[in-house]
Order: structure tokens, then sequence, then C-alpha cells
């Protein structure tokens, strides 16, 4: 079916009128969607006397009017047909706001308005549409962010800190909390929210209310992908294309190098955090007993949020003790549901990629070749030497903080313990650290020695490209090749038959440089700020904060409002990098054409 309207006979003519007709429609569908969430976020934050919710009502109702008439108006003027699943889900969305509308009106009668209201939940459907609609509108206009021509590093950074701060805002309304909370608590909370960290000053079961807690997840749950990825995939679908100008500007942080598979590679990035999820979400809630739960909701709120907490690397937990809670430390299958999406969620995307890639290959020949089209054709390299040091060195830091956690809490967190509860609770303790933040034991009762490797496997964090912090994997694996040919007299680092290219490992030198630095910082403000902390818990947390960790001895409520506000920006530097923020900031020099002698530098 075709959609050609002319409204004049000149074609130019029709075209220059269609032209401005869109834009009104864009700008009306723009604003009534920020005004429609706005007055969604008023009732939900706010406690309303009945005058000014019939007002905030009819408002809203208007708004849901012009949003759908807006969408129908553009599928109709725009749209060359109605059977691509963007424009059916345009008009689907048109229909149901104006529906809305008119059941909000009443317009239908009591009786069809409360069978509808039954099916839709009373509204709860429409509210969530209503934030999605606001996010598609928010990712439309992502796309134009390239026309501030800002550095793509800065303009990561920023959007982390527009996240925090909107968070911050969120949290402090009064309907978010159970008591009226501090902004400086609110913007520490959004900060460890966002930057996936899962340190905290307040309860997060106790202190914050369903609402405070939903929106603790979404800021994970952004934070942990990115707001550039999740704006620009939306953004795409919803508006239709791309432009050379976003797909270069997007290309840098997704690590795609083919700018005509920008959209793919995002479509692959949500679709396997989403596969991800569902499934792990699934486990949890089959894996946990339901007598624990107020009701099913409960249930499967709690399953989600943890879901989405471990794959994101964010450790925050809807249970005070975290999964050390009575009813929870000894579920053991839930534990290793967890902490798969912990390493799956830790691995790094480009990894994803790499074997999907792979697998596909795979699938596809064999299907082929059994069916006699073409012979099997091998894959010369299954794997870039990213892919390969990154799977090596996750694995290694695994198996040494087993090992390390096996003897030295044999006799402490691991004792009267059953032998699957040992080699559970073990696995997990190595698994953990590694930005992931939860804990299935009290962590003041760990020894002396697991909080040292804790200290180690903090510090390298998970992988690059992935919803953790830290070091990472590959820049550790990278350093210690390069210390390796150093001290074997080579001139180059080599692995898997590939040689590392000096850029790589003067990046590599700079960023352990860097980190090395910042929590060196960290520890001594934290010091002088409040002296009468311990130096190992000061240690462990700073460390904990800047790889994006959240596990903590116990002193993170009892800092000092400076003190918050050095961790906070600690996790921030965590989360985006230390190399990200000096590229950012540091002005590029450009084409040196010309060179000094060398010179030696006395180094032992």
């Amino acid at each position: 079916m075709s959609l050609k309207l002319k409204f004049f006979s000149n074609p130019d003519r029709n075209i220059i009128f269609i032209k401005k007709v869109i834009k009104v429609q864009e700008k009306v569908v723009q604003i009534s969607s920020i005004f429609a969430f706005g007055i969604l976020l008023f009732h939900l934050g706010y406690s309303i006397d009945p005058q000014d919710q019939v007002t905030t009502s009819t408002l809203f109702n208007i708004s849901l009017t012009l949003i759908g008439l807006g969408y129908f108006a553009k599928v109709l003027l725009v749209e060359k047909s109605i059977f691509p699943a963007r424009v059916l889900l345009e008009l689907l969305l048109s229909i149901i706001l104006i529906l809305t509308a008119l059941i909000r009106w009443n317009v239908l009668g009591d009786e069809m308005t409360q069978v509808i209201l039954d099916f839709t939940a009373h509204y709860h459907l429409i509210n969530g549409l209503v934030i999605i609609l606001f996010f598609i509108e928010l990712s439309k206009f992502s796309l134009t962010i390239n026309e501030l021509k800002l550095s793509p590093s800065l303009v990561f950074i920023l959007s982390f800190i527009l996240l925090i701060l909107v968070g911050a805002g969120l949290l402090s309304l009064p309907e978010a909390s159970t008591d009226s909370i501090s902004f400086i608590d609110a913007i520490f909370t959004s900060t460890s929210a966002v930057c996936v960290t899962g340190l905290i000053v307040l309860d997060t079961a106790k202190d914050f209310t369903f609402f405070g807690q939903v929106v603790i997840m979404i800021l994970f749950q952004i934070g942990g992908l990115g707001i550039m990825v999740f704006t620009s995939f939306f953004g795409f679908f919803f508006k239709g294309s791309y432009s050379i100008e976003n797909r270069l500007f997007i290309r840098d942080y997704i690590n795609e190098n083919n700018v005509n598979e920008i959209y793919k590679t995002l479509f692959k990035i949500i679709s396997f955090t989403v596969l991800v999820e569902g499934i792990c979400a699934f486990m949890i809630y089959h894996f946990t007993d339901s007598a624990q739960f107020t009701g099913q909701g409960d249930h499967l709120f709690f399953s989600l949020f943890h879901a989405i907490s471990a794959f994101c690397n964010a450790g925050f937990s809807t249970l005070s003790n975290g999964l050390y809670e009575e009813g929870f430390r000894e579920a053991y299958n839930m534990h290793l549901a967890i902490a798969l999406a912990i390493v799956l969620g830790g691995i790094g995307f480009p990894v994803v990629l790499d074997y999907y890639s792979y697998l596909k290959h795979v699938i596809i020949g064999s299907v082929k070749s059994l069916l006699g089209i073409e012979k099997y054709r091998h894959a010369p390299r299954v794997s870039s030497v990213n892919t390969r040091l990154v799977i090596y060195t996750t694995g290694i830091l695994l198996v040494i903080g087993m090992i390390v956690y096996t003897i030295s809490e044999q006799n402490s967190t691991l004792k009267g313990l059953s032998v699957y509860g040992k080699f559970v609770t073990t696995i997990f303790g190595a698994v953990t650290p590694r930005t992931a933040g939860f804990n299935t034991v009290d962590m003041r009762e760990l020894a002396v020695p697991t909080i040292l490797i804790y200290l180690f496997l903090m510090w390298i964090g998970a992988s690059p490209g992935s919803t953790g912090g830290g070091l990472k994997t590959s820049t550790f694996a990278v350093a210690m090749l390069n210390t390796f040919s150093i001290a074997s007299g080579k001139t180059r680092v080599e692995v898997f038959r590939r040689q590392i290219n000096n850029e790589t490992l003067n990046k590599a030198f700079a960023v352990i440089s860097l980190s090395v630095l910042v929590m060196g910082i960290g520890v001594l403000l934290l010091m002088i700020l409040d002296p009468e902390l311990a130096l190992m818990d000061v240690a462990f947390e700073i460390f904990s904060a800047f790889s994006t960790v959240g596990l903590s001895l116990g002193i993170t409520s009892q800092l000092s409002t400076g003190s918050k506000l050095v961790l906070m920006a600690i996790m921030l530097i965590g989360r985006v990098g230390t190399l990200t923020i000096l590229v950012a900031i540091v002005r590029k020099i450009g084409e040196q054409r010309y060179k000094y002698p060398e010179e030696t530098v006395f180094i032992t």
C-alpha cells in the first residue's frame, strides 16, 4: 500500500509544504512527549491534591492526543508504505495514544472504560508507553548531537554526567524514598547506579520505594550499556536512517570500523543484552523460594532487578544484606545464575560479536554443506588477538581467584558450608570482584589474603567494551606481555603469531599509570577527610569505586560529604576511563613534522 498525499499540483510546492508540516509535527510530538513525561513524573514523584490532579490529567490527555495525531500525520505524509515494522509500530502507537485519551475522558462509557482499564492494569502500561515515547524522542534528538562539533570522548563523558544529574533529580522526588533524603545521598546513589558500581550510602531495600528502585534499575541498565548505545539504536529505528555524520560519530562508541554495519552491531548488542537478562531473570525466579516474597509481582521484580544488575555488573540488590540475606545465602543455583550473567556482561561485546560471527559461519556453512549447495569453507582465523587475550586472561584470573579464595577462606567464610555450598561460594567469590559487587558472604569476615587478592582482581576489572570497569583484562595482558618481552631481550611484543603495535603498548602504559595515580590520590584524600578510618578499609573502598565493583568493608555509609564527593568522582573516572578523560580535555597536537635526536634515560 502506497501513501502519497498531494496538496498542490506543483510537485515542488507539494514537497516544500510537506517538509514544513513534518517539521511542525516533529516539534509538536517532541514537546508533547516531554510534557507528558514531566506530568507523569509529577504524578509518580509527588502526593497531589485532587484539584491539581484534574488539571494535570487534562493536560496529560491533550499531550497524548497530540502525540497520537502527530505519529498518524507522519505516516500519512512521509511513509511510502505502511507495511515496514517501524511504520506499523508508529500506527499502533498513534491508535493506542488517541484511544487512551478517549478512555481517560470517559468518551467510550463507564462499562467499556472499566474493561479496558482492567486489561491495561489501570494505566500502568500507558505510563510505561509514555516513558518509552519520551526516550524515543530523546534518542532522535541525540542523533543531532554531532552538530555541536564536540569530540566523541567529551560527549561520552557529558552523557554520563547528564544521566547522573537526571537520576539524582528523580531520586530526590518525595515518592522515590520512604523518608526524605539529602541531595548528596541522591546524587551519590545516582552516580553509583549510572557508573554500575553498587556502593551505597542508603539501604536500597528500605530507604527507597518501588518507584525509587525502578529508577535505580533503569539508571544502571542505561549506564551499563552506555546512553549513546541506547539512544543511537532507538533513534535510528524510529527516524529510519543515519546520516554519514551520525555513523562516523557513533562508530567510536561501539568499536565498529564498518560504518554500514553500525545499526546491525547496535541491534546485536541490544539483543544479546535482552536475551541474557531474560534468561537470567527466569533462572533467578526459578531458583528462589516464592515464600520469601509478598507476591508474584514482588518475586518477578526481584528476579528482573538482580538479572539486570548482574549483567550490568552493577552490584545493586533489593536485599538489605545483599545475597547474604537470610533465605537467599544458600540459594546456590541462583548464585551460579548471577555469576554467569556477571561473566557474560563483563567479557565484552567485541568478544561476543566475534564468536557470534564465527558460530554464524559454522552453522550456515554446515547447513549448506549438508544440503549440497557448496562445500564447507574453513574460517582461517576464528577470533582476533583481542578476543583471545580477553578469554585467556579472564580464565586465568578466575582460576587464581578461586585457588586463593579456597585456601584463605577455608576456616572463615567457607567454614560450615556443604561441599556444593563451598564450591559455589568459591566460584562466586572469584567472579564478584571482577566489577560485579554482589556478596554471598559477610564481607567483614574475609581473611586478609582474600582482601589483598580482591584488591588485585578489582584493579584489573572487566574486559574492554563490556558493562564493567577497571583497568581492563586486555590492558593488563598487554602490559605483562611487554614486561616479559623486555626481560627476554625482544624488540617487539608478539602473541598468537601477531605483533602488538607500539600505540597499543603506549596506551596500556598510560592507562596503568593513570589508574595508579587516581587511586593513590583517592586514598590520600579520603584519609585526610576521614582520618579515623582504617587504611585497609579506605584502600578497598577506593579500588572498588575506581573499578566500579561495589564491594565494601562497611565504611561507605560512614563517609563524610567530602569523601562522598571524592568517591563519586573516582566512580565516574573509573567508568568512562582515565585515558578517555585525558583525551577529552587535552588538545590534540597536529602532525609532528620534526624529530629530535634520541637519547637514553637510565631506568632499572
